[in-house]
Formats: C-alpha cells, sequence, structure tokens
C-alpha cells in the first residue's frame, strides 16, 4: 500500500542525466512510496530499448543538427523530444505498481485544466482521437516505472524530420504519417504552459493517492552513483549497439507490434543473435535473444527456444505474450532456414 508520495522536478535537460537519474531512483525507491519525476529533454531522440537506431532515426540529419540520441531502458517506440514535451516517470515497487491509478493521474490533472483525455489500448493517451502521450513500461528486482510524454507545444515538424516511421506501421494506426497521429495541448487550450501542467500533476497525484507529496531535492541524490550511469547513457555501444555480421533476417509487423531478428549462423549454430523490436516488454524481448543464442539453427530448435523463454517479471498479460510467441514461432517456420 502506497503510503508516502514523492514528487522529483528537474530543471535538467540533457537526456543522458534525466535517464541515469530516473534509473537510480527506480533502483532505490523505497517500500510504500511512490516517486513521480518529472523531466524534459531538450532536441532528443530516444528509442525503445530493443530498437535498432539506425532503423528508427535518421542519424545523419540528427548528427548533423546536434540532435541527442538516447537508449531508454523500456521497450515500445521511438520518440522525439524537445522543450515543448513534459515527460513523467511514476516509480513504485512491484506490490504497488497500478497503471490505471498512475494514468488516472495524468487524465485528472488534464481534467483540471479543461482538457478532456481518454487511455486508448495499452500504452497510448488521446484528445478527441489524437495522441498527446505515449507510456512505456519498465521493471528491475521488484522495482517498475511507467512513464511517458506530454505534448504540450513540441516540434510536430521535428518528430517527422528526425524519426522514420515504416509505412506499415502508419497504416495499422490508420494515418498517413506521425505528424496527423499526435496533437499538442496547446491545441485544444491556447494558453497552456509547461509551468501549468506541472502544477495541475502535482495537485492530482495527491488527490488521486489521498496523500500528501513531498518535494525531493535533486541535490541529495549520490553524484557517484548517478555518474556511471549518466556515462552509460553516452556510450556508443549502448546507444547504437555493436557491429556484428548477420547471414539470415527475419521480419514481420504484428498488430502487437514490429519485430526483426537477426541471426549469425555457422556450421548450423546460431553464434550471435539481435532482436529489434517495439514491443512494449523490453524484458521478454531480450530474454528471447538470449535464448536463441547457442541454438542450432533448425527450425524445430528454434521455436523449441522461443518456447523455453522465461516470461516471469514481464510487463504484459499471460495472453499477449502467448500472442508474441506464437507469432515469433510461425515467423521462423515460414522462414526460409532450414
Amino acid at each position: 500500500m502506497i503510503k508516502r508520495l514523492w514528487l522529483l522536478d528537474t530543471a535538467e535537460t540533457l537526456p543522458y542525466k534525466n535517464l541515469a537519474v530516473e534509473e537510480y531512483l527506480t533502483m532505490n525507491v523505497p517500500e510504500e512510496t511512490c516517486i513521480l519525476f518529472l523531466w524534459r529533454n531538450r532536441h532528443t531522440v530516444v528509442i525503445g530499448r530493443n530498437q535498432n537506431l539506425l532503423k528508427e532515426c535518421d542519424v545523419e540529419r540528427a548528427e548533423k543538427d546536434g540532435i541527442f540520441m538516447v537508449r531508454r531502458l523500456s521497450g515500445g517506440g521511438a520518440v522525439f523530444h524537445d522543450l515543448g514535451n513534459l515527460n513523467f516517470t511514476f516509480i513504485v515497487r512491484k506490490e504497488d505498481y497500478d497503471i490505471s491509478r498512475q494514468i488516472g493521474v495524468i487524465l485528472a490533472a488534464l481534467e483540471n485544466l479543461g482538457i478532456t483525455a481518454e487511455q486508448t489500448g495499452r500504452n497510448d493517451v488521446t484528445v478527441c482521437g489524437a495522441k498527446i502521450s505515449g507510456n512505456a513500461f519498465y521493471r528491475m528486482s521488484g522495482r517498475c516505472y511507467h512513464h511517458g510524454t506530454l505534448l504540450i507545444d513540441t516540434d510536430k515538424n521535428k518528430i517527422e524530420k528526425y524519426l522514420r516511421v515504416s509505412k506499415e506501421k502508419l497504416a495499422l494506426k490508420g494515418v498517413d504519417s506521425v505528424k496527423s497521429r499526435v496533437a499538442n495541448l496547446r491545441d485544444f487550450k491556447a494558453d497552456i504552459t509547461v509551468s501549468e501542467v506541472k502544477e495541475a500533476l502535482e495537485d492530482a497525484f495527491g488527490r488521486v493517492y489521498g496523500l500528501p507529496v513531498n518535494r525531493l531535492s535533486e541535490e541529495t541524490l549520490p553524484s557517484g552513483t548517478i555518474d556511471p550511469l549518466v556515462q552509460r547513457y553516452l556510450s556508443e555501444e549502448w546507444n547504437r549497439g555493436e557491429n556484428r555480421f548477420y547471414n539470415r533476417r527475419l521480419k514481420q509487423r504484428f498488430d502487437w507490434g514490429d519485430i526483426e531478428m537477426l541471426l549469425q549462423i555457422k556450421k548450423g549454430i546460431v553464434k550471435e543473435a539481435d532482436i529489434y523490436s517495439d514491443a512494449m516488454d523490453q524484458d521478454y524481448i531480450s530474454r528471447m535473444k538470449t535464448s536463441l543464442a547457442g541454438c542450432e539453427s533448425s527450425k524445430e530448435r528454434l521455436t523449441a527456444a522461443i518456447d523455453r523463454v522465461a516470461v516471469s517479471q514481464n510487463n504484459l498479460s499471460d495472453s499477449m505474450i502467448e500472442r508474441i510467441r506464437s507469432d515469433v514461432k510461425a515467423l521462423i517456420q515460414n522462414s526460409d532456414l532450414q
């Protein structure tokens, strides 16, 4: 049961630092406590844990324009952040994780600002059918976070400029461009400000949980623990991965997300495996990759390896896990692997 509410509202806008603080807070959230972390990044492309940066972002253009690029811990798809976008993160222990309540804080805050929003699907918040918030989820060692964006006055042209979204994904959403699918809160309340949204979130946080909100000071956080996390988020290895040679590629788009499996097969054995996906459960996809490495490359052995993927700590329902498992096995069976 949640007995304490903490709020950290940072002025930091460097994405590597914000993601490091988010991870630190998640690793160290006390029992019976919910932390709401409010943060903004300046001109940044953020990709999901299991995504391929080169596929999701126009890296050459982003580098030329000085855009930051970073990989987060959670699953899901790539997003563009600027100072017109406010990010929120709810951080709790596993036993107190309640997505409905957490989304309820967002909806209540917007309602208090005169904007009626609703949750659609698992990870979007919409107003009048337009997406104003995307959400993603992560668990580590019994600790969880749920984070998301709130588009207040973000530059939608830059979303389209730097993100690469497949035509198949857009068709699935029933739109012809990324820009046409999203909206800013300013489209519904012309004078809305970031400060106003922050105040509404703090008020709704206390009302929804029925507890006073205590503010955290960023100066009290241990730089000796956070600085190494910053360095990891800055590293090329973390953000782009290692360059490996693969001789088999399996790819397909499903209604739960897309998946691309890259296999390095030598003498009938999978020596290396990479799996890129915007599926919401980053942990299950990572476990799948681990299960395939070292496996015999026959369809029977590979599908058996998928069956063995552990699903503990997953963020998805059992039915969703089974859909992913079944679809990936079918992708393997229908491939040209021998």
